[in-house]
């Protein structure tokens, strides 16, 4: 059977099996203070509001209120190369473990939390199995998976065509995003994206950094 003929039902509790009954791995505490040097040069892209990768054309992901504990797992596999970007590669590489603890912590500011509002409007039948690790409103249920709710649509969208086509390497996403149709994927990119509370952008004044609230 094609994955692509996988029911909702057979999706969700395949992402149940192999993805949100995973333990989240033991990590050391990030140092705020220290990633505010490291992420230096991370900033000259997500510290601008609305920033847009070259090619192909997306905004830059909101990391404000995302689980410093996901993004050192994204770190790790643009180090790993189990996602495909050059210039992400570049400043993954020159990380140590913790490096990658101590910028996930200043860069994610504090994880935010689910509010437990009625989210905002009504969800396309799709986003049923995505929330199963992602939330009602977005906000991941643990630290390994990722806050979406107010994250740029157009970046969520090259997200899942990328699990899609294999460019990021993950055995639950990439099933799922196999399985979804381009409308069903800006469907998704577009709901989440209007959840709240919602992700910002940190920003670099000239006379110093400080991480939007």
């Amino acid at each position: 059977m094609s994955v692509r003929s996988w029911s909702a039902s057979a999706l969700l509790s395949l992402v149940a099996v192999l993805g949100c009954v995973a333990a989240p791995v033991a990590q050391a505490e990030g140092n705020a203070a220290a990633g505010k040097t490291l992420a230096y040069t991370c900033l000259g892209c997500h510290g601008i509001d609305n920033y847009r990768n070259a090619y192909p054309d997306y905004r830059v992901p909101k990391l404000v209120g995302q689980h410093p504990e996901y993004l050192v797992i994204a770190l790790t596999a643009y180090k790993s190369q189990e996602r495909s970007h050059a210039t992400m590669h570049a400043h993954a590489a020159s990380m140590n473990d913790q490096d990658m603890q101590d910028v996930a912590a200043y860069l994610s500011g504090g994880a935010i939390k689910s509010s437990g509002a009625k989210p905002v409007g009504t969800a396309p039948a799709v986003v049923a199995t995505c929330q199963a690790c992602h939330g009602t409103d977005g906000v991941g249920i643990v630290g390994i998976y990722p806050t979406l709710s107010g994250q740029h649509p157009d970046y969520i969208e090259k997200a899942l065509n990328d699990y899609r086509s294999g460019k990021r390497r993950n055995a639950v996403m990439g099933a799922f995003a196999q399985a979804l149709k381009p409308e069903d994927i800006k469907a998704v990119a577009r709901y989440f994206s209007q959840q709240r509370p919602a992700l910002q952008t940190t920003y670099r004044p000239t006379s110093r950094y400080t991480v939007a609230k």
